[in-house]
């Protein structure tokens, strides 16, 4: 295998290095454990299934436990000698033992294929069987497995059924249930969870990210991906932007509303698309100002002064079913619009006068 520069990565978050280029697994003692403690009971399992929600480090797992196995290494937590032939191999995605199967690139319409096909699945099948007769570990990957299609499931179905000596598959899914049935069954599983705020932050200094940990993990839900996608489009900022522009209601400040429309059209580029980077945003305040009107404003905060903002605009549980209500109208109409190449500054705009006429807007008082 080869990096080519050229070709973007499906997994990859924008911006960030990929996982086989994490030294460690934070936050994920309890799957960490299960793995290790089944190698060491020398019955380890063929097909190992690694869910949980986007972001949270499976694919950092998967790469993780295929380093530790091929290096020989003895740790606990799946850390491994970084210079270990097997790792430098792995970290150049050179190592023969070792196969990544994701999306394909489709070299005629220029653009990733929306699936996992059948021949992706296929190499695998001669992966292993090529590599038998030099005899040791060989390890596929598939990120995400929840991406295959049907034909290309049948096929990993039958692998699982008559797996190979030796061969370990290690499959990240996103959404397990998309999976056949029959492959789930034929899988262990390692379930992750979101990251606590504290190992959030862990992570995002590995990485090199100077944003704000806290607010980061507030915004992203426990999804490193997703922090690192917000700290690569300057989500922090934007979202202040939002709090700001909320705390101007029920007298809409229009300037302020049309800076975060402008900014919602411009161009997509490596780092993302500024028109999702919005909809994320608008969904994580509505969410919130949901969650305030029933539980309190959220900790930590995000932004400056969002739980002052959100007590106000969000103090009972009749305002908060309006916010929910508005958080599932909006961004079914933003998919809408964006389906029909709708004007992105004018659907945000739409959206946020939207939220400026809701109930709880119209009856707030500016403290």
């Amino acid at each position: 295998m080869s990096a080519t520069d050229d070709i973007p990565e499906p997994d990859r978050v924008p911006g960030a290095p990929h996982p086989r280029m994490a030294p460690r697994v934070i936050g994920q003692t309890a799957a960490v454990a299960d793995f290790v403690s089944a190698a060491r009971s020398h019955r380890l399992h063929h097909g190992w299934l690694i869910t949980g929600p986007r972001g949270v480090g499976k694919a950092t797992l998967a790469w993780s436990i295929a380093r530790w196995l091929l290096t020989g290494a003895e740790s606990d937590d799946l850390t491994a000698p970084p210079d270990a032939p097997a790792a430098r191999r792995i970290a150049a995605l050179s190592e023969p033992n070792v196969m990544l199967i994701r999306r394909p690139w489709d070299d005629k319409a220029k653009r990733l294929r929306a699936e996992i096909t059948v021949d992706e699945i296929r190499k695998v099948l001669g992966f292993f069987h090529m590599s038998a007769a030099e005899g040791g570990r060989r390890i596929a990957i598939i990120d995400a497995a929840d991406e295959m299609n049907t034909a290309a499931a049948n096929a990993l179905l039958k692998v699982l059924e008559e797996p190979p000596k030796d061969a370990l598959i290690l499959m990240i899914a996103h959404q397990p249930a998309r999976l056949l049935p029959t492959i789930r069954s034929r899988c262990r599983e390692l379930r992750l969870t979101p990251l606590a705020p504290e190992h959030m932050g862990s992570v995002l200094q590995d990485l090199g990210s100077e944003d704000d940990p806290e607010k980061l993990a507030a915004l992203a839900g426990g999804s490193v991906g997703e922090a690192l996608r917000l700290a690569g489009q300057d989500g922090l900022a934007r979202y202040q932007d939002l709090i700001d522009l909320m705390d101007s209601l029920p007298s809409m400040d229009r300037q302020k509303a049309l800076k975060l429309a402008d900014q919602a059209a411009k161009r997509a580029d490596a780092d993302g698309d500024p028109f999702d980077l919005m909809v994320t945003l608008m969904d994580r305040l509505l969410s919130r100002l949901a969650r305030a009107g029933l539980m309190g404003a959220p900790l930590p905060q995000a932004a400056e002064r969002e739980g002052r903002v959100m007590a106000r605009l969000s103090p009972d549980d009749r305002a908060a079913r309006d916010w929910a209500g508005a958080q599932a109208e909006l961004l079914a109409r933003a998919r809408i619009g964006r389906s029909v190449n709708l004007d992105p500054a004018a659907l945000v705009m739409d959206m946020l006068t939207e939220l400026a006429h809701l109930p709880p807007a119209q009856s707030a008082r500016t403290s």
